[in-house]
């Protein structure tokens, strides 16, 4: 296959838009990089909780352990401020 050309270009865009409308293309282009986004900072929180888990002092005496409550927050994506909220721990509450 060769290099594609710019009649090639335009061809494979008015398929596109004939295919998908030109007004959904700009919300499928959003979702697009709001996905990419979110993906990114996930893929930046794993790596930093990574480096976080093997701390190299024990914890100190005070200072809250997994198995205590503690709040957690749901970080958003970089600039989409209305999905970050505090998030509650799951509990096993059925009884045995």
């Amino acid at each position: 296959m060769g290099r594609l050309g710019p009649t090639e270009i335009i061809l494979i865009l008015v398929v596109i838009i004939l295919l998908f409308g030109a007004k959904k293309l700009p919300d499928m282009a959003r979702s697009l990089g709001k996905s990419a986004r979110i993906l990114k900072s996930e893929a930046k929180a794993m790596k930093s909780e990574d480096q976080q888990s093997t701390p190299a002092d024990p914890p100190h005496p005070g200072t809250a352990t997994p198995d205590q409550s503690v709040p957690r927050t749901i970080q958003a994506a970089p600039g989409d401020v209305t999905s970050a909220r505090p998030v509650t721990e799951p509990t096993d509450t059925t009884k045995r």
